[in-house]
């Protein structure tokens, strides 16, 4: 980590455009292979009201994808419904690293709070 230099910071926005996007705490109740893809995981995770089922590419990031099951991580809920790999993807997991080449992490709440709560 030592060799690391941040990316510029990107130019300023609007408030309401980050207000525009929503961000919410789900438990990952389980992780599945989708075994036509060399990276990605089928993650289905509760979000109080609701489960959805979200595609991650995970498989080259850890060396057992199931590790992250129970836990609680950031997701982006109000994206358009995307089909990867022949599975349907309803929110994207929001992680830590990937757009700068540093091997990802969840993006966790520092406790445990209910599913569902938004951030912002």
């Amino acid at each position: 980590m030592a060799d690391f230099t941040p990316h510029p910071i990107k130019p300023a926005i609007d408030l309401s455009v980050l207000e525009q996007l929503d961000v919410r705490v789900g438990t990952i109740l389980s992780v599945r292979d989708v075994s036509a893809s060399t990276r990605l995981v089928q993650l289905t995770v509760d979000f109080g009201d609701h489960q959805r089922s979200i595609v991650a590419a995970l498989k080259q990031e850890r060396s057992d994808p199931s590790e992250i099951e129970g836990r609680q991580a950031l997701f982006v809920l109000n994206l358009p419904p995307r089909d990867m790999m022949g599975v349907r993807s309803d929110g994207m997991l929001f992680d830590i690293g990937y757009a700068d080449g540093v091997r990802p992490v969840l993006a966790v709440p520092e406790r445990a709070v209910p599913n569902g709560v938004r951030a912002g």
